[in-house]
């Protein structure tokens, strides 16, 4: 009988980040029922939601002495609640001889790993159920008759990329494409050459996980795989062989999958909006696809039979077809964050679970005799076996198996043939384990992980007196899980090409064969950069230096270690010194803080949010930069900090960027984070195609994650025009200067806005307003006049202004003009018949911000210097411009103490191994990242504080230019006012000469000519 998938949602508490940011409580749960707030409007009524289970352990908890976590209230749902409603079930269907599958859903972070593994005494169902079935199977066996035998066999892959990888075989990771997915006529879609572990423990079970997690991390980190876009299915087989009433041997199957998803907010478009590459992940593929047949599931178990299910669009959906919409008893847990900076993550993963629940499955008993099984497996076998003999698989068959027949007919019948050999060769041994006992194959299995086992043994018992680096990840399951020892002596450090082999060997992004060395000479441990670029503690080595215990230090762009030294760590305790154990995110946040971004001191809600992401996306920066130098792709990624202002906005929140050089054009591009994001993850799959061999690995230009074409609109800067003139129906002419994201200079353009006729002629001379408000409910038009463009930069081919005025949706536009002084002769005129107070607020105290957009020249090889030069070498020749002053000063002193105080001629830099991870720049307000040495790193300060005091000043200029405007304006209104009064309707230029340069008024505007300069009005004019 149909029966529904069974779904939990669980809130867990807020995390430290969450505190920091003193976020608002916007979940609630009542009975069953989950309420969530919008944070904008939290007065308004909560989204209800309602499940089978809603768990509530946000708060009401405290640690007991073994550091369980137990409830203080009655609301709080602790670890062995969880397991009792869920995994209790999956526990007692599993020795009924049902398939079981059992999903963790969520964002990264929601809480997804602790409800399924947990921590500590705090176990979570996966470790409970593998505890209670194995006590349930030492119980049936104290009772157990001659014919009965219980067998459990643990298998563990991961889906990244669209690719299978059994995590317990590491032959298989490094396997080009994955392991195939097959399908079976009655059983469905299973991997060829998946391997299964016998167990007989949860020990064992505990030792496999643990093993499949350690490939699983040495596997990201040399693909440089995110993993957190990874799902993983642990499948636990359990077979029960007990005899019937007539004493036939009786087989009972059950297949428990437990799965967890990758995170949840990966399922979302990147939101990568106009990017070409927008959809060409494939990282996203199977999350998209589950929702999209979790939709159609629940289409039809509304009644829509039309409904068509798309198993197969994915990996990860082929693999579950059984659990979501066969013969399986499912339940899914969804995670929730608590927080309003989590708001849309966390409805979506509501709205998610809330589909879910309508799905059905129908299970049934997997249970034949033990006869009948061989036998069918035998005759599976000799029909395939007759299949292949007989010259094997025609069009037909290939056709009536249920292939399609594509446009190479012959390679999909020799995948066929290949796919039967595999079937066939899977019957055979499942013959085989079948005429076995259980025992011979557990003892088989023992003698095979022996070595494992010992090695293992030996490795935990060098750690607690050997110093040694233990890794850290961004996925907490994923870290200490490589160790590298630093042994008595000297140890080289290097990628795997290296020769002779290095001890430590550390495979991965822009690690190189000589990457730096570390030696222990008595327990004094200290390592030196050789060709690669390491960081202690978050701060850049040029010399040899000591380490100590729980000191971070980072190879390459993202190879993150621990150091733990037994000896150091027995003195602190000794001395009663207390060390922290780093975590991933401090140690990054340490990084950053070194490169100057972490100031936390007086720091508003916006900037801190702002800093968070500057440490999140620094590293992805950092490592786009590493794969465009191993892949020779001839861009630099730097991140850039761009204002609302910048951006053509009154105000808003400052957003990090990405700016994009290309090396050899000059050319840039900013991307904003979600375009990056998107295309770093095709990067990354490129990258991992070059790391396996791939031929192919390559792709044409418009398919190139690295590339951009030189037709997208880049923006140039911007220009703000102050409007008060405007609100007196007086002309404004100007020339503004184009100020970009960094507040240096572009150009300048022309702009007039004139008052005017509904028919656009020139207004009378009565038409002057001396107070704004006379505008209310009366009628206003205008021209705004774009005359041209002087001085945009030269690697412009065309540009054009778009701006918004007031409430318009749709941007106004200048036509694409040639070259770097563009005549624009744009013109247009707005008409407002009736002006309303909110109109005439804006004309006083706003402006309108005129966006300069540019397309640049072909970025095609320039020549030249770059000819000939790979990107490594293009980066280190960057570098050398940039310290260019350093070698020079560097040369004075050496003079000054041979007493010759002549200049000294600038040397070139010499032609050093490139530096792929060289620090990244960031683009002011951000300092930069630490220099080589105190020499350079006070220069890039002194440099980018001086750009950032002009950025200062041309802000203050224009807010002296908007106060002097209105200032002029009031000078006027009174000369006005006065001649009305004294029956005069003439003003002389004398007057106007004393009213605008002299008269206790001359500092002021001597200072205001001196920081506007080409901005300054040209002319006022009244009729």
């Amino acid at each position: 009988m149909a029966e529904n998938v069974k779904v939990a949602v669980r809130v867990r508490p807020f995390n430290d980040r969450e505190k920091q940011r003193k976020a608002t409580l916007i979940i609630d749960m009542k009975g069953n029922s989950t309420y969530i707030k919008n944070p904008e409007d939290l007065k308004a009524e909560p989204r209800s939601f309602a499940f089978d289970y809603s768990y509530w352990s946000h708060d009401e908890f405290k640690e007991s002495s073994s550091g369980y976590l137990e409830p203080t209230g009655s609301r709080y749902a602790d670890q062995r609640t969880v397991f009792d409603d869920l995994g209790r079930g999956v526990l007692d269907n599993a020795w009924k001889g049902y398939n079981c599958s059992l999903f963790a859903y969520g964002q990264t972070g929601s809480g997804k790993s602790y409800s399924m593994v947990g921590y500590g005494n705090n176990k979570g169902i996966v470790p409970i159920f593998c505890e209670e079935l194995f006590k349930g199977v030492e119980d049936k066996k104290a009772t157990a008759g001659e014919n009965e035998e219980y067998q459990v066999t643990l298998s563990m892959l991961e889906i990244y990329n669209e690719q299978v990888r059994d995590l317990l075989n590491p032959k298989s990771i490094a396997q080009k494409g994955g392991l195939k997915v097959r399908q079976h006529p009655s059983k469905g879609f299973y991997v060829e050459s998946l391997v299964s572990c016998p167990v007989s423990s949860y020990n064992d079970i505990e030792n496999r996980i643990s093993e499949g997690t350690r490939n699983r991390t040495v596997a990201a980190t040399n693909m440089n795989a995110t993993s957190s876009r990874a799902h993983t299915i642990v499948a636990i087989t359990f077979v029960q062989k007990t005899p019937n009433e007539t004493g036939q041997s009786m087989t009972r199957t059950s297949v428990v999958n437990l799965v967890d998803l990758a995170g949840s907010e990966r399922a979302e478009s990147t939101g990568a909006t106009g990017d070409r590459l927008k959809e060409g992940s494939a990282i996203n593929q199977s999350l998209s696809t589950l929702g999209n047949v979790i939709k159609a599931l629940a289409d039809l178990s509304m009644g829509n039979k039309k409904t068509v299910v798309p198993y197969r669009d994915s990996v990860l959906t082929k693999l579950l077809q059984n659990a979501l919409g066969g013969n399986s008893k499912t339940i899914m847990i969804a995670a929730l964050s608590p927080a309003d900076i989590n708001f849309d993550e966390t409805l979506s993963t509501l709205r998610f679970a809330d589909r879910a629940k309508a799905i059905k499955t129908t299970a049934t008993v997997n249970e034949s005799p033990t006869d009948k099984l061989i036998r069918e497996l035998r005759e599976e076998n000799a029909r395939l076996m007759e299949l292949l003999k007989s010259g094997g698989i025609t069009l037909e068959q290939l056709q009536a198996s249920g292939g399609a027949i594509g446009q190479n007919p012959n390679q999909e019948v020799e995948e066929m043939k290949k796919a039967m050999e595999e079937e066939l060769r899977k019957n055979q041994e499942e013959i085989e384990n079948m005429k076995k006992t259980w025992q011979e194959r557990l003892s088989e299995q023992e003698t095979a992980n022996k070595g494992n086992v010992d090695a293992e043994r030996k490795k935990q018992e060098e750690k607690k007196v050997i110093p040694h680096f233990w890794n850290l990840h961004e996925d907490p399951a994923l870290t200490a899980m490589i160790v590298h020892f630093a042994r008595e002596g000297t140890s080289k450090i290097g990628n795997k090409n290296a020769s002779p082999p290095a001890e430590i060997t550390i495979s991965g992004l822009s690690i190189q064969k000589q990457h730096g060395v570390v030696t222990n000479k008595g327990g004094v441990v200290k390592i030196k950069s050789v060709d690669g670029k390491i960081l202690v503690n978050g701060a850049k080595i040029t010399k040899e230096t000591e380490l100590h215990h729980n000191d971070r230090v980072l190879f390459g762009p993202n190879h993150l270690y621990v150091f733990h030294h037994p000896q150091d760590e027995a003195k602190n305790v000794k001395e009663g010194k207390v060390t922290e154990t780093p975590t991933y995110d401090t140690a990054q946040q340490e990084i950053a803080k070194k490169a100057g971004f972490m100031d936390k001191t007086g720091k508003s809600e916006d900037d801190l949010i702002l800093q968070e992401d500057v440490i999140q996306m620094l590293p992805m920066v950092n490592e786009a930069d590493a794969m465009s130098a191993e892949l020779d792709k001839k861009v630099k990624f730097e991140l850039a900090l761009v204002s609302p202002q910048a951006r053509g906005l009154k105000e808003g929140k400052t957003e990090v960027m990405v700016k994009i050089r290309n090396l050899e054009s000059g050319n840039e591009w900013l991307w904003d984070r979600n375009k990056f994001i998107n295309r770093k993850f095709l990067m990354q799959e490129m990258y991992q195609n070059y790391v396996e061999g791939a031929d192919d690995w390559d792709v044409p230009r418009e398919k190139d994650p690295f590339w951009e074409d030189a037709d997208v609109e880049v923006l140039i800067g911007t220009v703000h025009v102050h409007l008060m003139s405007l609100s007196h129906k007086l002309d404004i002419e100007e020339t503004l200067t184009v100020t970009n994201y960094q507040g240096k200079e572009n150009g300048h353009i022309e702009i007039e806005v004139m008052p005017c006729t509904t028919k656009g002629g020139p207004l009378g001379e009565d038409d002057f307003l001396d107070d704004p408000k006379e505008l209310v409910g009366k009628e206003l038009n205008f021209k705004f006049k774009i005359n041209f463009g002087r001085g945009l930069p030269s690697n412009m081919r065309q540009s054009c202004c778009k701006f918004k005025f007031y409430l318009d949706n749709q941007y106004s536009s200048t036509a694409f003009v040639d070259g770097m002084n563009p005549e624009y002769k744009f013109e247009k005129l707005f008409k407002f018949s009736k002006c309303t107070s909110e109109l005439v607020d804006y004309l006083m105290d706003s402006v309108a911000v005129i966006e300069v957009w540019g397309k640049q020249k072909d970025s095609s090889q320039k020549g030249g210097a770059t000819l000939g030069a790979d990107t490594k070498q293009l980066m280190a020749r960057e570098k050398s411009n940039l310290f260019g002053l350093s070698n020079y000063e560097e040369e004075q002193a050496k003079l000054k103490k041979l007493g010759d105080n002549k200049p000294a001629p600038v040397k070139k830099a010499a032609a050093k191994p490139a530096d792929n991870n060289k620090d990244n720049g960031v683009i002011i307000p951000v300092p930069p990242p630490p220099a080589a040495d105190k020499k350079q790193t006070d220069q890039q300060i002194n440099t980018y504080k001086k750009q950032a005091d002009d950025a200062n000043q041309r802000a203050k200029a224009a807010e002296q230019r908007a106060a002097s405007s209105e200032s002029t304006v009031s000078d006027l209104r009174s000369l006005l006012n006065q001649k009305k009064r004294g029956g005069n309707d003439t003003i002389t230029i004398a007057e106007l000469e004393a009213m605008l340069g002299g008269g206790g008024r001359t500092s002021s505007n001597a200072a205001q000519k001196e920081h506007m300069g080409d901005q300054a009005s040209k002319a006022c004019s009244i009729q």
